[in-house]
C-alpha cells in the first residue's frame, strides 16, 4: 500500500503495538497501515458514513463521531498511547478544547494542519487583499470547512499557553517533501505542519 508521505512520516513516530487512536481517520488509511506493519491497536473517529464504511470494510475499529463533541463519552484517561488528528484542528470548533482532550486520553499527540503563515497566503493577503487559495488551502473562503487557520508561532503559542510540551515538529510542502529552505524558515516557506507534543 502505497502512503502519503505525512502519514509515513506520522507512522515513524509511532512505536510497533501502541495503542493509537485516529481523529478525524477518513477511510482508514493510517490504521490500516499501522496495523499490518507495526502491529498497532486502536480506534478511528470519523463524521462521513462511507468512510465509516470503508474502515469497517477493513476491519477496522470505527466510531461515528463528530469531534466537537469530544472524546469524553467514548475514551477514559490514559486510553491510548498516541492520539493522531490529521488535517482536521482547522475544521474543529474548540481547537483548543481538543488538544487538551487528546492529552487526556493519550500520552502524546500527533496534527497536522495548513501552515497560514506561509509566503502564499501572505502575499494573497497583502497583496491582493483576499483570503487566500494556494494548493494546500485550495477553496474559497465561502466554500471551506476551515474555521481555525493557523500559523506555525499560532500553534507553538498555544502550546507553550496550555503547558503542552512539542517533542518533535516536521515542515513539508503540498507534495509532502521537506527541504532546507523549510527546515530553517518553516512558518514562511512550510506548507503543512506536522507536530508530535506531550504533557
Amino acid at each position: 500500500m502505497e502512503l502519503r508521505t505525512d502519514l509515513q512520516l506520522i507512522s515513524e513516530w509511532i512505536r510497533p503495538g501502541s495503542r493509537v487512536l485516529d481523529l478525524g481517520c477518513g477511510d482508514g488509511t493510517l490504521l490500516r497501515h499501522l496495523r499490518d506493519s507495526r502491529q498497532v491497536t486502536g480506534y478511528g473517529l470519523e463524521l462521513d458514513p462511507d468512510n465509516v464504511i470503508a474502515c469497517i470494510d477493513a476491519g477496522l475499529n470505527v466510531i461515528h463521531s463528530n469531534l466537537d463533541d469530544g472524546l469524553q463519552q467514548y475514551f477514559d484517561d490514559d486510553s491510548f498511547d498516541v492520539v493522531v488528528m490529521t488535517q482536521a484542528l482547522q475544521v474543529v470548533h474548540y481547537p483548543a478544547w481538543l488538544l487538551t482532550e487528546m492529552l487526556r486520553v493519550g500520552r502524546e499527540g500527533i496534527v497536522t494542519f495548513p501552515n497560514f503563515g506561509h509566503w502564499q497566503c501572505r502575499l494573497q493577503l497583502a497583496l491582493g487583499g483576499h483570503m487566500p487559495v494556494s494548493r494546500t488551502l485550495p477553496n474559497p473562503w465561502y466554500d471551506t470547512q476551515n474555521i481555525h487557520l493557523c500559523t506555525f508561532r499560532d500553534f507553538e503559542a498555544l502550546c507553550r499557553q496550555k503547558n503542552i510540551r512539542i517533542l518533535e515538529r516536521t515542515v513539508v510542502d503540498n507534495a509532502h517533501r521537506t527541504s532546507l529552505g523549510m527546515r530553517l524558515l518553516p512558518n514562511l516557506l512550510g506548507e503543512v505542519a506536522i507536530y508530535r507534543f506531550t504533557r
